[in-house]
């Protein structure tokens, strides 16, 4: 990610270049799905509030000064779309029929790998993944929205905890802070299923 090239690229928006933007959306687009996906679980919903998040983007950039960088810009468009989203449809963005359908198609896949094992694996040892992966995104989704986005920022896009606590708009401490609850209370939920020493990080 070179925020020199997002710079001349905005540059080339705020004069009016539609190719511009299109390559930011390209650049950006699988990042801000799977962010979007993390938050509302209803795969009909993401890819229509990934694409209504870059039109605000779009819309707005001739107010962005670059005071950050453009995708923890744009990463505030997009949880600002899916949270207004979830207020209208006032629905769990946890429990949706998209999300229980994902779920099933899943389950399918893992019945197939059962048939296919490779060498070492075991049926045992396939439901045990299984079930390691159910009690991950169980404990993830259990956590409040601040440390779920915290956690998901640092494992997931691979932040730093500068440009977390830009994204989050919160001080260091703060994100620090978040992310150690959120791992302690996942590990809390993960402890059953593992082996090793209670205080190893999952």
């Amino acid at each position: 990610m070179n925020p020199d090239v997002d710079a001349a690229l905005i540059d080339r928006v705020k004069r009016g270049d539609v190719k511009a933007f299109e390559m930011l959306v390209v650049k950006y687009q699988r990042r801000i799905e799977r962010l979007i996906g993390r938050m509302v679980r209803d795969t009909d919903l993401v890819a229509d509030l990934a694409q209504e998040t870059f039109i605000r983007a779009y819309r707005a950039i001739p107010q962005f000064r670059g005071d950050s960088a453009f995708y923890t810009w744009l990463y505030r468009i997009a949880v600002n779309t899916a949270k207004k989203a979830l207020v209208a449809l006032k629905r769990d963005p946890l429990i949706t029929e998209s999300a229980r359908a994902a779920h099933n198609d899943g389950d399918d896949e893992t019945s197939r790998l059962e048939n296919e094992l490779t060498d070492g694996e075991t049926p045992e040892s396939v439901l045990s993944s299984k079930e390691m992966a159910k009690t991950l995104n169980a404990a993830i989704d259990a956590l409040s929205d601040d440390l779920r986005q915290a956690l998901l920022l640092r494992e997931i896009e691979g932040m730093s905890y500068e440009e977390i606590a830009d994204c989050m708009n919160c001080p260091i401490g703060t994100v620090r802070s978040r992310i150690f609850r959120a791992r302690e209370a996942v590990a809390l939920r993960l402890r059953p299923l593992l082996d090793t020493q209670a205080g190893g990080r999952w």
